[in-house]
């Protein structure tokens, strides 16, 4: 028999890599000259910008089923489950703090300035009106009146509208609606399980649509690259360079300073030992770019830490759901940041409204592949950045997305292992056999399900 070889894709950070090398040597060879078939780089721009409005379009569905099911399915101990929620409010407050602090004391954003509004001619879309730019900078709404804006007034009015906030807020009700009314019918048959069953296939069939879209991803980037280095020439990448040193700065600042000193201060786990025995999950997950596939490796980590069985399954098997300080941090300093790169003025209570929009979408994309691909353009817009702004921003962020998502990732994986520790404060784990590590249904995507 002939040995049969089984065609492997190569990862999507490679594939986007190879993507903005040739959109970049398309672009620089025939500019705005067509060529083959009479084709031009703008063309292939819009087709690209096509797969950002997929994405978007296909954000809120998703993260509304998503939470739905995992409402349904989880199951946490009342007194631990509280306990695991007040530690990731924590741990994601000082993590936005962090960002907030980088944001509005080092402005890293202005370095943008003058020069987004050149690529926003590059890219095809509309030209933002004075009416839209007045309302982002206007700060003249009270904080409850912000607040209320988010209330949803009918059902279908957050899908209409892209309400990030009030979909979750719609979403939770719903959940916690039919989970109550199962365990109060508690049979096997019935509408209610109908519904169940029928709100966890659609989910399913969401998540295998992104994974269709994503495959396209980068012909998307190579489209968007070729389009705007054939119109600006091949320096217009030479501003990209801030974007990913602000973003690496406020992960580092949180997973290197603030993860290790209060494991060692609370938990007793001295960042030798953090970090030391937790190096194979985080470099793990920084190589497989998955928290969620990492989970079998992180709670090996935590076994060798002396971390109790209970409390290292509740955090890295269910909290891993929540523990997305990556993905939030990440999404709420892009916002910021463009807003400073095009002059936006956002008043404290606005850049709050982008830290709620960024926590709850974060938690809300849990087991997702690629889930920084849906999430940013939802923040972007609870920002209030105009559309035309977040359609041509994002391919260009996406050029050095890959390296970002692989560091928040990691982040993820230090808090998951973080939230172990400090749930396992002052016990005594036991000297027993590793237990079974139990391997997650989700473990299988190969994207950043988690966290990207």
């Amino acid at each position: 028999m002939k040995p049969t070889h089984r065609w492997i894709p190569l990862p999507l950070y490679t594939q986007v890599l190879i993507a903005v090398i040739c959109g970049g040597l398309l672009g620089a060879l025939f500019g705005q000259e067509p060529y083959w078939g009479g084709l031009r780089n703008a063309q292939l721009g819009k087709l690209g910008l096509f797969v950002v409005t997929l994405l978007k379009t296909l954000a809120i569905p998703l993260i509304f089923f998503a939470i739905l099911d995992a409402l349904i399915r989880t199951t946490i101990p009342l007194r631990q489950g509280g306990k695991l929620l007040l530690i990731c409010l924590v741990n994601v407050s000082v993590a936005m703090a962090i960002g907030l602090a980088i944001m509005n004391t080092w402005q890293p954003g202005l370095a943008w300035q003058g020069r987004v509004d050149a690529l926003l001619q590059l890219v095809p879309g509309t030209k933002p009106s004075a009416t839209v730019l007045a309302n982002v900078q206007a700060g003249s709404q009270s904080p409850i009146e912000y607040l209320a804006s988010y209330i949803p007034r009918t059902i279908a009015d957050p899908f209409s509208s892209n309400n990030i906030i009030g979909v979750v807020l719609l979403a939770l009700v719903l959940g916690a609606t039919l989970r109550m009314v199962r365990s109060e019918k508690d049979q096997t048959t019935g509408l209610v399980n109908a519904l169940v069953r029928g709100i966890e296939r659609v989910y399913v069939w969401l998540v295998q649509i992104l994974e269709w879209i994503i495959l396209v991803v980068p012909l998307a980037v190579f489209g968007v690259v070729a389009q705007v280095v054939g119109k600006a020439g091949i320096g217009v990448f030479s501003v990209l360079w801030i974007f990913l040193v602000a973003m690496l700065a406020g992960l580092a600042a949180h997973a290197l300073i603030y993860y290790p000193l209060l494991a060692w201060l609370v938990g007793k786990k001295s960042p030798k030992v953090y970090l030391g025995q937790g190096a194979d999950a985080i470099l793990t997950a920084v190589s497989c770019n998955s928290s969620l596939a990492t989970v079998p490796v992180t709670l090996q980590c935590l076994h060798r830490m002396n971390v109790s069985p209970q409390s290292s399954r509740l955090a890295a098997c269910v909290g891993t759901n929540l523990n997305n300080d990556g993905i939030t941090l990440y999404e709420a300093m892009a916002a910021l940041f463009l807003a400073q790169a095009l002059g936006f003025d956002l008043p404290m209570v606005k850049q709050v409204l982008i830290v709620l929009a960024s926590i709850i979408a974060g938690a809300g994309v849990a087991g997702i592949p690629e889930a920084g691909l849906i999430v940013l353009p939802l923040v972007l817009a609870a920002a209030g950045l105009p559309d035309h702004v977040i359609i041509a921003a994002i391919p260009l962020i996406m050029t050095v997305d890959w390296i970002i998502a692989r560091a928040r990732s990691g982040v993820n994986v230090m808090s998951d292992m973080l939230v172990a520790i400090l749930l396992d404060a002052g016990h005594v784990a036991p000297a027993a056999e590793p237990a079974a590590i139990p391997r997650p249904s989700g473990a299988q995507h190969s994207g950043e399900a988690q966290a990207s």
